[in-house]
C-alpha cells in the first residue's frame, strides 16, 4: 500500500465522519482557535437566544429564525472544511496503521537472544533481523547487509539494499527483511518511531499554525474588530436618519440584522478555509511520498529561492561507470588496470564496483584474496577525495596504491616526492571537458594513469531548471568532481551555478553565505556528512534510504529516496502559498462587494417620501427585493460560498511556474475581480429565489 494510495476528494466515509466532526468542533475550546469563526458562533448563539425569547413572548420572527439557521450553517460549513481536510489525513493514517503489527523482536542481551515485543524495545537495544523478519522499530544497521521490502512505507514493491557503515544504513520499523541477516541498533524510543510520527503528522491532530497562518489570523482578527466597530455604530447613524426622516425609531436596525451584517462583512470565507488549506498542503506532499515535520517546512519550501542539488543521482543518473583505462607514459594498460582494481576492492560504490568489473572483463584480472595481501584498505572520504590500499611486501616495503580526483592524487604524489606529468593533466582536462569524470591512479610517488568514468544527465532536467528560473529560483549544483567536469555537466544540465570539489564544510559554508544575503535555501542529502548542511538549510530533505543522522537533521523525509523530489516539494510549497493568497484575496473582495450590496438595500427607506423610496435607493444598484431579503440573501451566500470553495482549498489553486509579479497579477485578476463579481451575481440570484 504505502502512502501513495490516493484518497478520493469526497469519499463517502470521510464526508460522513467530517459531518459528525463538524458538530464536535462546535466546542468553544476548539472554535476559539479560529477567531473569525468564533465571532460567527457567538453571533449564532445570540441570534438563537433572541429567536427563542421572541417565541416565549409570543412574538415569533421567521426572519430572525432564518438568520439564525444560516449563521449556524456558516459555522458548521467552516468546521466541515477543516474536518474533511483532517479526514483525508486520517484515512492516510489508517492505511499506515494497517501495516503495523504486534511484532516480536529478537533482542540481543550480551550474547543471549531474547524474544520481546517491539513495544518493549528502547533506544540503544540491538536486535537480529533475518529473512522473513519484520524490523521491529527504527534503527541503524551495525552489521551485515540485506534486502529489505519497504512497500509498507513507500508503496514500492522493489526491495532495497540496507547495509552497515554507509549512507544506506537506516531501517524503518514495519519494513521486512527478505534476504540475509543484519544486526540493527534501535535509534528511537517506543511511540516515537517514523511511522508513529507519520501518523501524527498526516492526521493533522497536532498541527501547529505556521508563522504565515498566525500573521494572517492576526490580520483577519484586525479586520473583524474594525467591522465590529463599524457595525456597532450603525444604529446611532440609522436612529439619527430615521428621526430626520420622520420615521419611527422602531424601524432601526435590530440585533439579528446587525449580527448578520457583521458576519457578512468580516472575512469568514478565508477564516473558514484557512486551516483546511494548511492541512491539505501537507496531504498533497504526502501523496508525493514526502513527509514534512511541520507546516512551516512546507511554507518555507514555497519561499525558497536558492536550491542546492547534488550532481550524482539528482542531475545525473548517478551510475558513473568505468569505461576505459588510459595509462601514463611507461606504464602498460594491464598494470594500470591491476592497480585500479586493487585500489577498488574495498570500494562498495557503483564506481568502485564498475572498475573491478572492467579490469576483469578487459584483462581477465580476477579479484584476489585480501587477507593474503597483508593489505590495509583506505576508504574514500569527502575530505581526502581518494581511496586505495597499503600493502606490505615480504621485504617489509610499503606499497601505497591510490585512486581519486586529479588534485587529491597530485597532492598525494607530490607529498611522496613524486612528479605529476603534464600528459596526465591534459588527459584529465580533456575528459572533464567531455563531461566525464577522470580518476587518477598512483602507486607511491608514480602516476600510473587515468580511469575514465561516464555519467549521464537526466532527460528533461534542463527544462525543469528553466521552469525554476522562471519562478525566480537559483539552482546550484554541488559535486566532488574537478571544476572542468563540473562546468561541463553544469552547462549540459542548465544550472545557474556550481560548486566543484565540494566537501561537507563547503556545503555548509555556501548555505550560510546564501542565507546571509537574505535567501531561503533548500538542500537534499542522505549521508551523515550531509547532516550539518541539512540542519542549516531552510528546507532540508533527507532520503529515507539515508542515515539516521540525515533523517533527523532534515525537516522533510523523501520516502522514495528520489533526489529530484526537491523540485516537486518547492512546487507544492508554492501552490500552498498561492492557494492561501488567492482565497484571501477572494474573501476580502467578497466583503467589499457584500458591503456595497447590502448597506444600500437596507437604507432605502431613509429620507423617503410618500412612496417609501428615498434618495439612497439610487445606490441599490442590484435592485434587491427588500432590506430583509437583501440581508438573508447575503447570509445564505456567505455560508454557501465556504462549502463551494472546499474543493479548491483541498486540491489547491492550479500551479504554473511563473514569476512572483505574474502570479500576483493573475491572482488579482481571477480571484480579486472574481471575488467582487461573484457576490453580486450570487446574492441577486438568491434574492430572486427568496422573493418568488
Amino acid at each position: 500500500m504505502g502512502t501513495k494510495q490516493k484518497i478520493i476528494l469526497f469519499n463517502k466515509n470521510i464526508v460522513l465522519q467530517a459531518a459528525k466532526d463538524s458538530i464536535i468542533k462546535l466546542n468553544p475550546a476548539l472554535l476559539i482557535r479560529n477567531p473569525v469563526i468564533f465571532i460567527v458562533a457567538l453571533g449564532s448563539v445570540l441570534t438563537t437566544i433572541i429567536v427563542f425569547a421572541g417565541i416565549f413572548k409570543g412574538n415569533f420572527s421567521s426572519f430572525n429564525l432564518q438568520i439564525a439557521i444560516w449563521l449556524w450553517f456558516t459555522v458548521l460549513f467552516a468546521n466541515f472544511a477543516e474536518a474533511i481536510a483532517e479526514g483525508r489525513g486520517k484515512a492516510q493514517a489508517d492505511s499506515l496503521r494497517k501495516n503495523r503489527t504486534q511484532t516480536k523482536a529478537r533482542k540481543l542481551v550480551g550474547k543471549e537472544e531474547v524474544s520481546v515485543f517491539a513495544t518493549e524495545l528502547k533506544k540503544g537495544d540491538i536486535v537480529i533481523c533475518e529473512s522473513g523478519n519484520v524490523i521491529p522499530s527504527d534503527g541503524e544497521v551495525i552489521e551485515g547487509i540485506a534486502s529489505v521490502d519497504e512497500s509498507a512505507i513507500t508503496g514500492e514493491s522493489a526491495p532495497v539494499i540496507r547495509e552497515s557503515g554507509g549512507d544506506r544504513s537506516a531501517v524503518t520499523g514495519g519494513t521486512k527483511v527478505i534476504s540475509d541477516q543484519i544486526l540493527v541498533r534501535i535509534t528511537t524510543e517506543p511511540g516515537s518511531t517514523f511511522i508513529d510520527r507519520m501518523i501524527t503528522l498526516v492526521e493533522g491532530a497536532k498541527r501547529k499554525k505556521t508563522p504565515n497562518e498566525i500573521a494572517l489570523s492576526i490580520l483577519l482578527s484586525g479586520l473583524t474588530i474594525i467591522f465590529l466597530l463599524a457595525v456597532v455604530t450603525l444604529p446611532a447613524f440609522f436612529g439619527y436618519s430615521l428621526a430626520a426622516s420622520g420615521l419611527p425609531l422602531s424601524q432601526n436596525l435590530t440585533i439579528p440584522i446587525l449580527i448578520a451584517l457583521l458576519v457578512c462583512l468580516i472575512p469568514t470565507t478565508i477564516g473558514g478555509l484557512l486551516s483546511a488549506i494548511g492541512i491539505s498542503g501537507m496531504d498533497r506532499l504526502i501523496q508525493r511520498n514526502v513527509i514534512a515535520t511541520s507546516g512551516r517546512a512546507i511554507e518555507a519550501a514555497g519561499d525558497v529561492d536558492v536550491l542546492l542539488l547534488d550532481k550524482t543521482g539528482t542531475i545525473t543518473l548517478g551510475n558513473r561507470m568505468a569505461t576505459d583505462f588510459i595509462p601514463a607514459e611507461g606504464v602498460t594498460v594491464e598494470e594500470l588496470a591491476d592497480a585500479a582494481q586493487l585500489s577498488s576492492l574495498s570500494d562498495e560504490t557503483p564506481e568502485g564496483r564498475s572498475i573491478v568489473i572492467l579490469a576483469k572483463e578487459k584483462f581477465n584480472i580476477r579479484g584476489r584474496k585480501v587477507h593474503h595481501l597483508q593489505a590495509s584498505f583506505i576508504p574514500f572520504s569527502a575530505q581526502s577525495r581518494m581511496s586505495g590500499v597499503d600493502i606490505k611486501t615480504i621485504n617489509g616495503k610499503l606499497h601505497q596504491v591510490r585512486k581519486g580526483s586529479s588534485e587529491a592524487i597530485r597532492t598525494f604524489v607530490q607529498n611522496n616526492n613524486g612528479f605529476y606529468p603534464q600528459k596526465i593533466m591534459d588527459i584529465v582536462s580533456e575528459l572533464a571537458r567531455q563531461g566525464a569524470t577522470p580518476l587518477v591512479v598512483a602507486e607511491n610517488n608514480r602516476i600510473l594513469g587515468v580511469i575514465h568514468l561516464k555519467d549521464i544527465v537526466k532527460g528533461g532536467i534542463k527544462q525543469r531548471f528553466a521552469e525554476l528560473r522562471k519562478m525566480g529560483i537559483k539552482t546550484v549544483m554541488i559535486t566532488g568532481d574537478n571544476p572542468l567536469t563540473a562546468a561541463a555537466i553544469a552547462a549540459e544540465a542548465g544550472v545557474d551555478d556550481f560548486m566543484a570539489e565540494a566537501t561537507p564544510e563547503d556545503k555548509l559554508r555556501r548555505i550560510r553565505e546564501e542565507q546571509a544575503k537574505g535567501h531561503l535555501v533548500g538542500m537534499i542529502g542522505d549521508g551523515t556528512n550531509d547532516a550539518p548542511a541539512l540542519a542549516q538549510a531552510d528546507i532540508g530533505i533527507a532520503m529515507n534510504s539515508g542515515t539516521q543522522a540525515a533523517r533527523e537533521a532534515g525537516n522533510m523525509v523523501d520516502l522514495d529516496s528520489n533526489p529530484t523530489k526537491l523540485i516537486e516539494v518547492v512546487e507544492v510549497g508554492k501552490q500552498l502559498l498561492m492557494t492561501r493568497g488567492s482565497l484571501t484575496t477572494f474573501s476580502i473582495a467578497n466583503d467589499v462587494a457584500k458591503y456595497f450590496a447590502i448597506i444600500p438595500a437596507i437604507a432605502i427607506s431613509l429620507y423617503s417620501g410618500r412612496n417609501g423610496i428615498g434618495p439612497l435607493s439610487a445606490l441599490n444598484i442590484m435592485n434587491l427585493g427588500s432590506p430583509q431579503s437583501a440581508i438573508l440573501s447575503a447570509v445564505i451566500f456567505n455560508a454557501i460560498i465556504i462549502i463551494l470553495l472546499v474543493p479548491l482549498a483541498l486540491k489547491g489553486v492550479r500551479y504554473k511556474p511563473v514569476s512572483a509579479n505574474a502570479a500576483l497579477t493573475r491572482n488579482l485578476l481571477i480571484f480579486g475581480l472574481g471575488g467582487i463579481i461573484a457576490p453580486f451575481i450570487g446574492i441577486k440570484l438568491i434574492d430572486l429565489l427568496i422573493n418568488l
